[in-house]
């Protein structure tokens, strides 16, 4: 992925008439990815795919915990929850 400065310079460098290929070359990455991102009418975005947590299971029981007793230490929460895994 090619970061919002790269993404600049390879939009203002193709107005200004640069070709492609002498672009790519000179930063290094593919002409396919210099056509993207000229063509490209908003910055690169660095997208994450959500993925579920060992934690996920126990968390509504946490915070209706919580809700009861806020300064309820972590070491009773997960006692009472039943969690196996690292306190921290």
């Amino acid at each position: 992925m090619i970061t919002l400065e790269d993404w600049a310079l390879i939009r203002r460098l193709v107005k200004d008439g640069v070709p492609k290929s002498r672009i790519a070359r000179d930063l290094g990455i593919s002409r396919t990815t210099v056509v993207k991102a000229a063509a490209s009418t908003t910055p690169p975005k660095y997208e994450r795919k959500q993925q579920a947590t060992a934690f996920a299971p126990y968390e509504d029981a946490v915070r209706r915990l919580l809700k009861e007793t806020p300064t309820m230490p972590s070491t009773v929460i997960a006692e009472r929850i039943g969690w196996t895994g690292s306190v921290r």
